[in-house]
């Protein structure tokens, strides 16, 4: 009797700890990896380098210790961009979607879904949304 009671009340328990494990990401990566999901990491915030306009903000493994790149999302919304500006180290811009207008030393040309562009360092850029959907890239980089 004592064990079928002790079933019957383990099994909710371990379900309970079971979603709780699944929907938490690890506190330190000491199994291996660290698992970050968008909505523990996003920030609503005009576009950077004084882009200005709404945005939405997602910094990757921000706190795990000796990551020498950063890893980022930022969504622009209807009329944010992200300001023209000096870039110290090689960074990469994929476009996840929507369609915006990237400008690389003065030079402006068009970005979509699907597009990578590698900006170098020592170069400017900045990058405007355009169109009806929001304009969502990763973009990654080494740290300094």
């Amino acid at each position: 009797m004592i064990r079928r009671l002790l079933m019957v009340l383990a099994v909710p328990a371990m379900l309970c700890l079971s979603t709780v494990f699944a929907t938490s990401p690890p506190v330190t990566d000491d199994a291996g990896y660290v698992v970050e999901r968008d909505a523990e990491v996003s920030k609503n915030e005009p576009g950077p380098h004084d882009g200005g306009g709404p945005s939405t903000g997602y910094v990757f493994f921000e706190k795990a210790p000796n990551l020498k790149f950063s890893i980022r999302k930022r969504v622009l919304h209807k009329g944010a961009a992200i300001g023209y500006h000096l870039q110290k180290t090689d960074e990469v811009y994929y476009i996840t979607g929507g369609q915006g207008v990237m400008t690389i030393n003065g030079k402006p040309f068009d970005v979509h879904a699907g597009d990578a562009v590698l900006t170098r360092g020592g170069s400017s850029h900045g990058l405007v949304q355009k169109g009806e959907a929001d304009l969502t890239i990763v973009i990654t980089f080494q740290k300094e």
